[in-house]
């Protein structure tokens, strides 16, 4: 790795002054330009077909971007027949301008405008390159000749549009201008502009695109104020931003660039396209969306959207992309899970809109994501208190806090041994079989209580299964639940420090009740038990058998392993 053969390849723009640093946020949404179906198709290893990019065309039109870069018209019949189909079938919606682009040579143009025909709203995107690594290793041609390219092509515009129907707008690329001079680029835009003569009622682009990311984002924003600042015809251009991610930054790029004057973003989903692809404009929206600014564009069904993004064109989304990837809001780690349980709780509690649940910038419910299955995610690093949010929000237990510790280290404890995260469905299952309504060794058959009006005792009489072997149990105390346990400490099972809690599962006349029994045995262990059932004596009643059953198979297991 001989780091010694690289050297800057990009050229600070001419001054030292800039008001982007200044500013705290972006505070209004740029205009929105996909280039999914152009810039994204190319790099797709197999390209969408024309049905599928009819489809990925409506999506885009469905989120509410407003430009939409259709492709490439002269540069093959798919791309021709596909822009011909969106204007013959009317497929267009009025409010959506479509784009195209074309290189600086006649005969590429005067197809561009012939594929056009009939269209409503058109912006046609020129470029040409003009980089110093380009212009002497490519074109081999000095700056005077690479400014001809552009102006002839800037006055065949201007020459097909005359006969052209309907609304159109121009568009001009430096292309790989992140290694131009920015004097120089910012002359040959001019040049451009002097052709095209832009009015506030008919406003030019220019688009100044990160082709190759060569610099810290820092550097880019700085070259886009230079030419925010120096651009001929201001008032009448919309400065437009079309960031590359070879060196992962493009999101940053753009952001820098819009607080930095550029009005405009071209992008794509996901971030695909060339090398390492564009910038994912579904990013830099849900980035302006965490601070309060409306991006303008609906993400409200990121399952969906993501799903059909896949089809189409046969790419994955990574888990961990930002907003979209199935992990994004996952907790695994227990500290973490505990503080986003803690923090639903007390926005709940306090019934505030302001988002600010801890290690979660964003509600999974803005994208239509939820709680239960994307946030709280259980496997062995998972802590007591995901579990008790998965087990009260998904399943109703609302667990003991001391019982959610002894809980979450049976599960984490499975989810080890079996080395895979634990569904919530399997959550629940093994909560279900291991602490609710246990009949093993034990089991609760009948029982019936009676009371001495004149000392105000209970009197409980219960009949057991235990070994295959009825048994009649009589005890008494100041309860119900009392009598029952001193039943169970003259048959020989000795317990202590009982927690008794209870609550409905659901509302209604028929609802279940869930009790919850903690008991410390003689071993001086704490098992825990849960009861369900309609009645809330039987609940309480089922609940403390489970909890003793835990305490006396625990015996029996150490009485093995002892033999």
């Amino acid at each position: 790795m001989d780091f010694n053969k690289y050297e800057r390849q990009y050229y600070l723009a001419p001054s030292n002054e800039y008001d982007w640093v200044k500013r705290e946020y972006i505070k209004e949404a740029p205009k929105w330009c996909s280039v999914d179906l152009r810039d994204g198709n190319q790099a797709l290893t197999i390209p969408m077909s024309l049905d599928e990019k009819l489809e990925f065309f409506d999506l885009l039109v469905q989120i509410g971007f407003k430009e939409i870069e259709v492709g490439f018209p002269a540069a093959s019949e798919t791309e021709y027949n596909f822009l011909r189909k969106l204007i013959e079938e009317d497929r267009i919606p009025d409010d959506v301008t479509i784009q195209v682009l074309t290189q600086s040579r006649e005969h590429i143009i005067k197809k561009t405008f012939e594929a056009l025909k009939g269209v409503k709203h058109a912006i046609v995107h020129l470029y040409n390159s003009t980089s110093v690594a380009q212009r002497e290793q490519v074109f081999k041609k000095s700056k005077e000749e690479i400014i001809d390219i552009a102006v002839e092509g800037a006055k065949l515009f201007n020459k097909y549009v005359k006969d052209a129907e309907g609304e159109y707008r121009f568009e001009y690329s430096p292309e790989s201008f992140t290694g131009t001079e920015p004097e120089y680029a910012l002359e040959i835009c001019n040049r451009v502009l002097d052709v095209w003569k832009p009015t506030k009622d008919r406003k030019a682009i220019i688009n100044l695109p990160v082709t190759v990311e060569l610099s810290l984002p820092h550097i880019y924003a700085n070259q886009i104020e230079y030419m925010h600042k120096n651009l001929k015809y201001r008032d009448c251009i919309e400065i437009s931003l079309h960031p590359h991610n070879d060196r992962g930054c493009a999101v940053a790029d753009a952001e820098l660039g819009l607080l930095a004057g550029a009005d405009r973003i071209e992008g794509t989903l996901f971030g695909n396209g060339e090398r390492t692809g564009n910038v994912d404009v579904i990013t830099v929206a849900m980035n302006m969306f965490t601070h309060g600014v409306d991006p303008k564009l609906d993400f409200s069904d990121m399952s969906f959207l993501v799903d059909t993004y896949q089809r189409v064109t046969r790419m994955k989304v990574n888990e961990r992309s930002p907003y979209s990837g199935k992990l994004v809001f996952c907790a695994f780690s227990g500290s973490h899970q505990d503080a986003i349980a803690k923090g639903m709780k007390c926005r709940e509690e306090k019934g505030t809109k302001i988002w600010d649940v801890p290690y979660l910038p964003l509600d999974p419910k803005d994208v239509g994501r939820t709680y239960e299955t994307d946030v709280i995610r259980i496997n062995s690093q998972s802590g007591k208190g995901g579990i008790g949010y998965l087990l009260e929000h998904r399943f109703g237990y609302v667990l003991p806090t001391k019982m959610r510790t002894q809980v979450s280290y049976r599960i984490k404890h499975i989810s080890d041994v079996e080395h895979k995260e634990l569904s919530p469905a399997e959550i629940e299952e093994i909560f279900r079989k291991e602490y609710i309504n246990i009949e093993t060794p034990m089991k609760l058959v009948k029982f019936y209580f009676e009371k001495d009006d004149e000392d105000d005792i209970v009197h409980a009489n219960i009949k057991v299964e235990l070994g295959g072997r009825m048994k009649e149990l009589k005890g008494n105390g100041n309860g119900r639940f009392d009598a029952v346990s001193d039943a169970l400490q003259q048959m020989g099972v000795v317990f202590s420090d009982l927690t008794y809690h209870e609550h409905a599962l659901e509302i209604g006349t028929k609802s279940r009740a869930a009790s919850y029994v903690g008991i410390q045995m003689e071993n001086g262990k704490e098992y825990w038990g849960v009861g369900v059932h309609t009645d809330i004596i039987t609940s309480s009643l089922y609940a403390l058998f489970s909890a003793v059953n835990k305490g006396l198979l625990a015996e029996l297991t150490d009485a093995e392993e002892d033999d």
